[in-house]
């Protein structure tokens, strides 16, 4: 059926069952609503507590200083003498020649080190020998706070988690 106004364009009048529908309905806005509540209730606090984050980058990068002073022992067939404590990790090496088994200077870094805190240690100093291993006579253990624990095997001088 067509209307035909003066001065107008012809419009087609449809019913009303046949219109498009536009638009949600209250039931679909308020089922929305409650999903956002509950996934805000579970992911809000873990992306505004930054502690678990922190103390994961510190037990990475104690993982890494870790490793690369074994490595740095074994590349320059040096004496790498590491010491713990609650802040972080530092590191002297035996630049004598011959080497005499001091270690007197720090190695070059590829970074600064950040640090952290809530480090813990079964032995406060260690070395690596040029071939790899450590001075100790059992493994050396690590703990940093909210974060898994560090293993250093003291015949291979092997680093890992």
């Amino acid at each position: 059926m067509t209307i035909r106004y003066p001065f107008c364009t012809p419009m087609t009048v449809r019913p009303v069952a046949m219109r498009g529908s536009r638009g949600f309905t209250l039931v679909e806005l308020i089922m929305v609503m409650v999903i956002l509540g509950v996934l805000s209730v579970y992911a809000a606090p873990k992306i505004f507590n930054t502690a678990d984050f922190k103390a994961r980058g510190f037990h990475d990068e104690t993982l890494s200083l870790l490793r690369y002073a074994q490595k740095a022992a074994v590349a320059q067939r040096r004496m790498v003498c590491v010491a713990l404590n609650p802040t972080g990790v530092s590191m002297t090496m035996d630049k004598s020649t011959p080497p005499d088994g001091t270690c007197d200077s720090a190695p070059a870094m590829p970074n600064t080190p950040k640090g952290g805190s809530g480090l813990a240690s079964s032995v406060a100093t260690f070395k690596f020998t040029g071939l790899g291993s450590t001075d100790q006579s059992s493994n050396i253990t690590i703990t940093i706070v909210n974060a898994a624990g560090i293993t250093v095997e003291a015949a291979t001088g092997y680093v890992h988690e």
